[in-house]
């Protein structure tokens, strides 16, 4: 209903249906979304509850919801080129939506939790098959959510390798653009106009990224991003290279304090990729492993069986196993060990068989 309500204001140019979508979308995103991008805190209404209310183990979070997202982020970026609308369309796609759809292609999420104890898998189908097909058709035609354009301008949104034809300028424009995202962030974008012609570039820069750099023909871009997009007016010609390069570093993100579920938890980003820390990497039970603040992050290749990824890796405290004897109450703290913490990126995690998972671990 929204994407209907944010393609109709622009149509007709409605300005307060414009300011309701905004209105909206400033709710739904600071209040009641899930780091990963998904929606839906209750299974019981398929919706929302209160605010800040968003339980990890019992996450809906459908992969519906998240696909609808990314409908409804593309036509507020239509309304208003603003990276704030791009920024969630990826942080969507990348997880909530990738999440939905196993690594073979043949399984899938109907809800997408942040925490299981390993019983929570994806279905070979679904007796309510509207996230299969929806999670399939958004894959398919992904291609659709890279560029905007029109008579006078381009811009880019997302990166991963794509190349696309547009009329711009008076001229068609032919862009490439290769990178290794979202693993690496250095990236080349060629354009190539038919005719010489005059018009404008759009890139986004990710609000994930603190520190950028754009280079057009070997010289440094040195205009400033206008909310999330650096815009380059020229003359352009055949030949044309654009370099960017974002700061990739893993991350840790907080959650705010109303969000009860997270208070003294911690979760892992590597650019706009959430991560997860699955039992399969890790040797300790999820629930006993802990983060500690000052432990330093690294990134690295693996693990091999998910494929040409990146994981995260980091210094850990474990709980020591606890026999059977233990009390259920102690005046007695149990000891604790150091280890080793994997974490891979969310999407991918319970392609290896249904296992314990966490994303927000203890600090």
């Amino acid at each position: 209903m929204y994407t209907a309500m944010a393609e109709l204001a622009g149509l007709i140019d409605d300005k307060a249906l414009k300011q309701a979508c905004e209105t909206l979308w400033e709710d739904v995103t600071t209040k009641r979304m899930y780091i990963t991008g998904g929606f839906g805190a209750s299974d019981q209404n398929e919706g929302f509850t209160n605010d800040y209310d968003l339980p990890n183990d019992t996450a809906y979070a459908e992969t519906c919801a998240s696909v609808a997202m990314v409908f409804w982020a593309s036509r507020m970026l239509n309304l208003d080129l603003d990276g704030r609308y791009a920024d969630i369309l990826e942080l969507a796609l990348y997880n909530n939506v990738l999440s939905g759809l196993s690594k073979d292609g043949v399984h899938y999420f109907y809800d997408n939790k942040l925490e299981s104890d390993g019983t929570h898998h994806r279905w070979d189908w679904h007796e309510c098959p509207c996230c299969t097909m929806n999670v399939s058709r958004l894959i398919a035609s992904v291609s659709g959510y890279f560029y905007s354009y029109n008579s006078e301008e381009v811009a880019i949104h997302l990166y991963g390798g794509s190349q696309t034809a547009l009329p711009v300028g008076g001229s068609t424009v032919i862009i490439k653009e290769k990178s290794n995202y979202p693993w690496e962030g250095k990236i080349e974008i060629s354009v190539d106009p038919e005719i010489t012609s005059d018009f404008t570039v759009s890139l986004r820069v990710p609000g994930w990224c603190e520190y950028s750099t754009v280079y057009l023909n070997g010289n440094i871009v040195k205009t400033a991003p206008k909310k999330g997009y650096i815009s380059i007016h020229r003359t352009w010609t055949k030949g044309d290279l654009i370099e960017m390069s974002f700061t990739m570093l893993p991350k840790r993100i907080y959650c705010h304090p109303g969000v009860r579920h997270n208070n003294g938890r911690v979760a892992l980003r590597y650019g706009p990729l959430v991560y997860a820390f699955e039992q399969h990497d890790n040797d300790q039970t999820i629930n006993y492993l802990r983060l500690p603040t000052n432990a330093p992050l690294s990134i690295t290749h693996g693990p091999k069986s998910l494929g040409d990824v990146m994981s995260i890796k980091a210094p850990g405290k474990s709980l020591s196993s606890l026999s059977e004897e233990w009390p259920i109450y102690s005046d007695i703290r149990p000891a604790e060990s150091n280890v080793t913490l994997t974490a891979i990126p969310y999407f991918l995690w319970c392609n290896r068989g249904a296992n314990p998972m966490q994303i927000w671990l203890r600090e």
